[in-house]
């Protein structure tokens, strides 16, 4: 199939998602998730984003898992109350008490990652609790030949590689109950390279759920390869507009010119 044709048998509305990956009350940025450095403020982010054209905003708190700790709800709120797109939140979600208390804060939906790897049946339990439209499973990973797939999963923000194939470990999530899968790899995270696209591409092919694709966009066509190589739905990228490399306008364009169909 050429790549015109697959462009014309995607049938879902392409979404542009920015991401805000929170620190100490800040967005910050890393590379292959270290290297962190400032992007700014939340809210002032959030609202520009929106004020652009994005589709849906993704804030995850990165530090939670590897401290210990519960999501900041005083960031969620904050940010919340300042858009009306539907917001994503991740980070230290561990049980359905959390969950219900990163919604009361203001958060269409819930991004797990580590506590779903420890405690698979909690997808389950949230999916009947909140519906399945609710919860998002984040899968990072990096390569491993090792693994069938050549990816294996990692958790705790990257730092522990965990043994499992991460394709099949997206199957599962499908099978428990989820509702969005979105895989970042950690070989291309802020790199600016790139999407992974063979492993969006094995996710989106292992699933029947909407794909985001995450990590390593830094040009245009990037944007589309992921779609139209990747299988993804929704494109996430955090470093090319909080520094501003492109607009979300401009990425809108590009790919309505390249004959996709985008959230106006």
């Amino acid at each position: 199939m050429s790549c015109r044709e697959e462009v014309e048998d995607l049938m879902e509305l392409i979404k542009i998602m920015p991401c805000l990956d929170m620190k100490n009350g800040r967005v910050v940025k890393g590379i292959n998730f270290v290297d962190i450095r400032d992007a700014g403020d939340p809210v002032e982010n959030a609202s520009l984003y929106q004020a652009e054209g994005a589709d849906e905003l993704a804030m995850l708190d990165i530090a939670a898992t590897v401290e210990g700790r519960k999501n900041m709800l005083s960031w969620v709120e904050k940010v919340s109350t300042a858009i009306s797109i539907p917001l994503t939140v991740g980070g230290g979600i561990s049980s359905l008490a959390d969950i219900g208390e990163v919604l009361g804060a203001g958060a269409t939906r819930v991004s797990m990652n580590s506590a779903v790897v420890k405690n698979p049946g909690l997808i389950q339990e949230a999916s009947r609790e909140f519906g399945r439209d609710i919860i998002t499973v984040a899968i990072d990973a990096r390569r491993n030949q090792e693994m069938p797939s050549g990816f294996e999963l990692v958790v705790s923000g990257g730092t522990k590689p965990v043994g499992l194939d991460a394709v099949e470990w997206a199957g599962r999530c499908q099978e428990l109950g989820a509702g969005v899968i979105l895989p970042t790899s950690m070989d291309g995270d802020g790199t600016l390279a790139g999407y992974d696209l063979e492993f969006t591409r094995a996710i989106s092919d292992a699933v029947d759920l909407p794909v985001v694709a995450s990590g390593g966009a830094g040009k245009l066509e990037h944007f589309y390869e992921a779609v139209v190589e990747g299988g993804a739905n929704i494109l996430l990228a955090a470093s090319v507009f909080h520094y501003r490399t492109f607009t979300i306008g401009q990425v809108k364009q590009y790919l309505r010119d390249k004959g996709l169909e985008v959230q106006l």
